[in-house]
């Protein structure tokens, strides 16, 4: 027996023909058959049929494309050398068929982690556990809430184009866990107390205007504000690094909120102030006599408001959680579903659904809480025995008592934030500028020369 050496352009033979040192002499002639499937070829001796001398030792290579890699060669393999080798021989003792098989190579995957902090959230690739190949270029995109600001990219960074900036990219070259970081920033609002009004600048700082009865007006000093918020007789606001100040009549503790932290949001009754903190529990201080400031066992809060004598909850799976006096059923909230936002006004409470509907229960001496025919609403918010709602649009609509022309906001136009007190309604505009109707002892209306930019 002897082996025969084939030059990668000496197999390409036709049935028929023989490999080199086969002759017409021999007396016994086979027929190799080789083949292959995707993802590679037989570069030795070739794909074909190839009639040779009985004996002869074959060379036989297979060669993998791109992405693909050799696993085996099937058929008549008996006589082969090696069949899971790319490079082997076969020795010619019959007619034989053989295929190289090949098998694509998957390629290697890495997971990106992607997480936020609360104020926003990551639009793309989306907040979850993603696959990506290797060398995968991701879009990053982070966006804040109303009242948060985008701070920076950490965790596993090393391949993130820049971190400090909401849309930017990572190549995917490992496993990578990772969190869009926001922080509180302040942006103009407005708030509306019973007999005052107060403004919230973009810089952080406070305006009010109306009865100064006190010191509820006082906030000519504060720095550092997030939001506001205006009660009976005093107001509140809330600092950039989760704690609170207040200004005011503090006869029953509703201005003792020194001691407060980790706060993200606050809300001021009549006489009692509330506040929600990060980990979705809630406090409350102030006047306690409907049990108002009942909320110690509350979890998984995401918004709480307080109205004249009672607080609602927004739970993080939009139901409503509510305490304190029902008079008027103001409390009726239990089965409240798929609400985005709450408001609790003098006697009745507000529900703002995410299809842009709006839910209202009680006192309705003045239909204030017929609302079935809202649509398209992003904001409410509940007075005194009127509600008003902004539209997408930023026109603004409301129902209710109307004495002081409080509900006069139909010709309103280009409003971001609105809030209603006990008879008067101020609209913050998108240009920063201020409007309000209603009755104005004291000056409460008084809000026509405020830029809140």
């Amino acid at each position: 027996m002897h082996r025969v050496m084939v030059p990668a352009l000496s197999c390409l033979l036709l049935v028929g023909l023989a490999l080199p040192g086969c002759t017409s002499e021999v007396a016994q002639r086979f027929t190799l058959i080789v083949s292959s499937t995707t993802g590679g070829s037989v570069t030795e001796p070739g794909e074909g049929a190839f009639p040779c001398d009985a004996g002869i030792v074959v060379d036989v290579v297979a060669d993998s494309q791109e992405g693909y890699e050799f696993v085996k060669w099937t058929g008549d393999v008996a006589t082969m050398d090696d069949a899971e080798a790319a490079s082997t021989t076969i020795t010619m003792e019959d007619d034989y068929s053989i295929v190289a098989e090949f098998a694509e190579v998957p390629p290697v995957q890495y997971t990106l982690v992607t997480s936020t902090t609360r104020g926003g959230s990551i639009s793309r690739p989306g907040e979850g556990t993603f696959a990506y190949n290797a060398g995968t270029v991701v879009e990053l995109v982070a966006q804040a809430e109303r009242g948060y600001g985008f701070v920076a990219w950490t965790g596993d960074v090393s391949t993130v184009e820049n971190i400090d900036a909401p849309e930017t990219t990572i190549t995917i070259n490992g496993s990578y866990s990772m969190t869009a970081s926001f922080e509180r920033r302040p942006i103009p609002m407005v708030a509306t107390g019973i007999w005052h009004t107060v403004g919230l600048n973009s810089d952080g700082t406070a305006v009010a205007v109306g009865c100064n009865e006190y010191g509820r007006c006082a906030v000519g000093e504060w720095t550092d504000i997030v939001q506001v918020a205006a009660g009976g007789y005093h107001t509140v606001g809330l600092k950039s690094d989760g704690t609170a100040v207040a200004v005011g009549w503090n006869e029953d503790g509703q201005c003792n909120v020194d001691g407060w932290t980790n706060i993200i949001q606050i809300d001021a009754g009549k006489f009692h102030t509330v506040a929600l903190r990060a980990d979705g529990s809630v406090v409350a201080t102030g006047w306690n006599g409907y049990g108002q400031c009942d909320v110690e066992g509350w979890t998984e809060i995401t918004q709480v408001s307080a109205g004249y004598y009672h607080t609602v909850g927004l739970r993080s799976d939009r139901t409503v959680a509510a305490v304190g006096v029902n008079y008027g059923g103001e409390l009726e909230v239990a089965e409240w579903t798929d609400i985005i936002l709450l408001d609790g006004g003098a006697h009745h409470t507000v529900g703002l659904r995410s299809d842009g509907t709006v839910v209202a229960v009680g006192r309705n001496e003045y239909e204030e809480c017929n609302l079935d025919d809202w649509t398209d609403i992003v904001q409410v918010s509940a007075g005194c025995r009127f509600t008003v709602g902004l539209k997408a649009d930023g026109t603004s609509v409301a129902r209710g008592l109307n004495q002081y022309y409080q509900c006069e906001v139909s010709w309103w136009s280009n409003i971001v934030q609105l809030d209603a007190g006990i008879a008067h309604t101020v609209g913050l505009k998108s240009d920063g500028s201020v409007i309000a109707v209603g009755l104005n002892d004291n000056g409460r209306c008084n809000v026509g020369d405020w830029m809140l930019g």
